[in-house]
């Protein structure tokens, strides 16, 4: 039987926005040649409305600003903090493998944050966990990137790695057995802002106690409608807002987080 990665890697392909509107399209064509014509017609009228809208609205924000604003940024000097976690997912693995330099995505202040946190919590422990999101190129791993980009920044002595996890979930439960079970202290987490609801609600699911640390902000308006033509990162933030949401509703009705919408206050 597929495994829960495999099914959400299926059926994210299926569903994705972009995919979706090019299934739309062809089977608009389809309704067509086949004499549907009010349909087709119908179906192709609406995908080109729905492209001429990501062309010139940013309408991913309407999905990203109620995550990206979940939880506001802590203040460091008024906790404890026993270590900090940093989620994969700014890594080009692939990439840096073909170039024998990391590489990195939008997502890069994941990563840039790591230097900043070391010289900010020099007691704290520091794991970036993350194997491979790849359904197809499992060998390509997030971490060894980092930790080659963290060995030129010298810090090599101060972060632990783990390169097994394929999902947030697995981040997790993989950096726990890394530590020899859940730690008890309080642990700074570190991902996206669009992702950081999910990821608080997996972790406090499975017995970690984590303040959360959003870094990478993607949404500039409240409810996407401002004339903004960028067809390829209004058409990304979407996406990555789609999925985000999908993830929060998945997750929670399997029982890998006991929150559907994980806040600062609750759990």
């Amino acid at each position: 039987m597929p495994s829960f990665f495999s099914l959400s890697k299926i059926f994210w392909f299926l569903a994705a926005p972009d995919h979706l509107m090019v299934f739309m399209l062809l089977f608009a064509l389809f309704s067509l040649w086949i004499g549907w014509r009010r349909l087709g017609g119908s179906l192709l009228a609406i995908n080109l409305l729905l492209w001429l809208a990501l062309i010139f609205m940013p309408l991913g924000d309407l999905l990203l600003r109620p995550l990206e604003s979940r939880f506001p940024q802590p203040d460091l000097t008024s906790l404890n903090i026993e270590g900090v976690i940093v989620l994969g997912g700014a890594e080009l693995a692939e990439e840096s493998s073909v170039w024998q330099q990391p590489q990195f995505n939008a997502a890069a202040e994941r990563v840039m944050v790591i230097p900043v946190l070391a010289r900010q919590l020099p007691d704290a422990k520091l794991i970036f966990t993350g194997g491979s999101g790849s359904l197809l190129r499992q060998e390509f791993k997030g971490a060894d990137v980092i930790a080659s980009y963290v060995e030129q920044l010298g810090l090599e002595d101060r972060v632990l790695f783990e390169s097994n996890s394929r999902n947030t979930y697995e981040n997790g439960e993989f950096s726990a057995k890394l530590l020899g079970g859940v730690p008890k202290g309080n642990w700074l987490l570190v991902t996206s802002a669009f992702h950081m609801p999910r990821s608080v609600g997996i972790f406090r699911n499975q017995g970690w106690n984590v303040t959360a640390y959003p870094v990478d902000y993607y949404s500039v308006t409240v409810n996407g409608l401002r004339n903004d033509p960028k067809l390829w990162q209004n058409l990304r933030d979407l996406h990555t807002g789609m999925r985000e949401w999908i993830g929060l509703v998945v997750y929670y009705y399997t029982g890998k987080t006991s929150e559907l919408l994980p806040g600062p206050n609750n759990g």
